[in-house]
């Protein structure tokens, strides 16, 4: 009985060992693709934004005009996204749809 009860505890104790350094292990999986998605996203936002404009990377100042451009970008498209938020949430979205009612009863 007492080996029975050993070999539970020792099963559970390598079982919770194994989610745990799973958990750790997918974390970082995790943070590694979070890594990647926002690399690519610089790349394509930036090939976006640059691809129109000459741009000198060899300089500090053209560095420095690259990095304007960029947050200029950035701060755009972050405004736009409040916008459309915010329209969003200013919006009637009841079920009743008010702008068919009265040609529904026009017809009967």
């Amino acid at each position: 009985m007492n080996w029975i009860v050993i070999a539970v505890v020792a099963a559970v104790i390598l079982v919770a060992f194994y989610l745990l350094t799973e958990l750790k292990r997918m974390k970082h999986k995790f943070f590694a693709v979070f890594v990647i998605l926002v690399i690519v996203l610089f790349i394509g936002t930036a090939y976006f934004v640059f691809k129109d404009r000459p741009l000198d990377l060899n300089s500090f100042e053209g560095f420095k005009d690259a990095s304007k451009v960029y947050m200029t970008f950035l701060g755009s498209a972050f405004d736009n996204t409040k916008t459309i938020t915010s329209n969003a949430i200013r919006m009637d979205w009841s079920a009743k749809n008010t702008t068919l009612e009265p040609n529904l009863r026009d017809q009967k």
